[in-house]
């Protein structure tokens, strides 16, 4: 009769160990169904995806083929020469399907254009004169503004620029700079990234 005290308390330890390890495997598959629930919905949010992606790539193989330089405005420039304060570089492109004229690259749609310049400054101005401004310009039918500035230190100085602007049709660039310099291994290219309005 003694050790009968000690039963009860030896059964309720058990099962309170009991009902935490079911709690615990509760638990544990809960946690199992959101995991597998969230796998299944990353799932099928993937192959949706792939689905829009594989229509959209069959409608555009379904239309027909135009070469890129008749879908797709853009043109390559190189330059070495002089450049004369106050007027725009004498620009020709090299390749490409935008007209220059003038110097004056002619954009004849609206929308997302990326432009890259490369090159280097060689300084022509006295000696004093340590600085020169290389500016591209937009100019419209009213105005004219700086689109970007690059300030050239020391002659000789390599100048960089990769941008992507919103440009309209009937909009000029050109490019400038706020002395006599010569302008070497210029590399110019505009490409149209998302067209808009196209007159072309």
């Amino acid at each position: 009769m003694e050790g009968q005290p000690d039963v009860k308390p030896r059964n309720q330890d058990q099962m309170d160990r009991n009902r935490e390890h079911a709690e615990d495997e509760w638990k544990s598959w809960q946690r199992g169904q959101v995991r597998n629930t969230l796998h299944l919905v990353s799932a099928a949010a993937q192959w949706i995806l792939l689905l829009a992606c594989l229509i959209y790539l069959g409608i555009g193989s379904l239309q027909p083929s135009t070469p890129r330089s008749d879908r797709v405005p853009w043109t390559h420039i190189r330059y070495t020469g002089k450049s004369i304060k106050g007027a725009a570089v004498n620009l020709t492109a090299e390749v490409g399907s935008i007209q220059i004229r003038n110097g004056s690259i002619m954009i004849t749609c609206d929308g997302l254009y990326l432009l890259s310049l490369k090159g280097n400054i060689f300084f022509h101005g006295p000696k004093e004169e340590d600085l020169l401004n290389l500016t591209l310009w937009k100019t419209d039918n009213k105005t004219s503004r700086a689109l970007w500035e690059q300030t050239v230190w020391v002659s000789g100085d390599a100048v960089n620029l990769t941008i992507v602007l919103y440009l309209f049709a009937q909009d000029n660039i050109t490019l400038g700079t706020s002395s006599n310099a010569t302008i070497a291994d210029l590399s110019f290219s505009i490409v149209l990234l998302s067209p808009f309005i196209c007159s072309l």
